[in-house]
């Protein structure tokens, strides 16, 4: 196989290290037991000699191999479990509905992997993502009209009382005085080359960060504090065009994107951002030529820095700012990731 970007070394030494920021760069076929594996498979490695490597499942199904049962290499990377996708389709349609551990196992569902995966995906137990996503639905029936004790018993609160001390160590303000409060809701988006968050204001996405990213925690806070409010789960009117528009753009047939934004800045960093998102689809620039586009040549070097502080990844194309020499530079996503995207333009550019 002829991959793009990295050599059968490279990906076999990935292999043996189970190397996930190598997740959606290749696929491995093994030759002696035939089936075919993700870069991280945690099953026990084979042999150089016994491998093959493809550019992705659809290569190595057409090749003979079958899909390894550990590693489940036709699932996009960071696929939610169906355990869980069942049990979050379940509370966000019904908002009074409080899933309790005995309540888990009831449906065939061990409480202990829940606890793990919500706690490893969203920073918090089960029971307190329900407890938010029903703040937030509270919040979005108030501020539509709904009465306060209408928008508490809508949402599973059996007492009044408790539910104005809970919203309001939530959010700060008591459910009367939330007309003055700006919310913010989340949701997380899986993509071929890792789980991504994105976080919605009420005008549009002020955040869209791959989950491994080392400064997305700086910017949930930074975010938090430009909008004094707290991050809940739950729906925005964003979220479903974003997630439709990000599965057209990795599947080759989008290359321009029109989600409403926000982003919070300085005037330079948004002037920087503004450029960025003139960069065609399947092209590239240097931080030089970024900077020159700004009217500036000389301040290549704070060009880099509103770079990488741009809080919305893919839809402001930071990926496709380069070093002068060529050679790829920084990006908050890692480089890996960098050079797919740049590899998935440059392929659907050319048809």
């Amino acid at each position: 196989m002829n991959n793009l970007f990295l050599s059968e070394d490279v990906m076999y030494k990935a292999l043996l290290n189970k190397d996930r920021q190598f997740e959606g760069q290749f696929i491995i076929g093994v030759k002696t037991t035939g089936i075919f594996c993700r870069p991280s498979c945690t099953a026990r490695k084979p042999k150089k000699e016994n491998v093959e490597f493809f550019v992705n499942s659809k290569e190595a199904l057409a090749s003979g191999y079958r899909p390894c049962k550990i590693c489940k290499p036709l699932e996009l990377s960071g696929a939610i479990p169906v355990e869980i996708k069942k049990i979050l389709n379940e509370i966000e349609s019904e908002p009074s509905e409080k899933i309790t551990d005995y309540g888990l196992v009831k449906r065939g569902i061990e409480p202990s992997m829940v606890r793990r995966w919500f706690i490893k995906n969203h920073g918090m137990t089960f029971q307190a993502y329900q407890r938010l996503l029903r703040i937030n639905n509270a919040f979005n029936k108030i501020r539509n009209g709904n009465k306060v004790i209408e928008a508490a018993y809508d949402n599973g609160y059996e007492s009044l009382s408790g539910f104005n001390h809970t919203f309001k160590k939530a959010t700060s303000v008591s459910p009367k005085n939330s007309f003055t409060k700006n919310i913010l809701t989340y949701t997380r988006i899986t993509t071929p080359i890792g789980p991504m968050m994105a976080v919605a204001s009420e005008k549009g996405i002020c955040i869209l960060e791959f989950t491994d990213r080392r400064m997305l925690e700086t910017e949930l806070k930074d975010i938090k504090r430009y909008f004094r409010s707290n991050i809940f789960p739950g729906s925005s009117k964003f979220f479903e065009p974003l997630k439709k528009q990000l599965e057209e753009y990795f599947s080759g047939s989008r290359k321009e994107f029109d989600i409403p934004l926000e982003t919070p800045g300085t005037e330079f960093r948004k002037q920087v951002w503004k450029v960025l998102q003139t960069i065609p689809y399947g092209e590239t620039r240097s931080y030089k030529a970024q900077a020159a586009a700004l009217g500036n040549a000389k301040a290549v070097r704070a060009v880099a820095n509103a770079n990488g502080a741009n809080r919305i990844s893919i839809i402001i194309p930071c990926h496709r700012v380069i070093g002068e020499d060529g050679k790829l530079t920084g990006y908050g996503g890692g480089l890996w990731r960098k050079s797919w995207l740049l590899n998935l333009e440059k392929k659907f550019n050319q048809r």
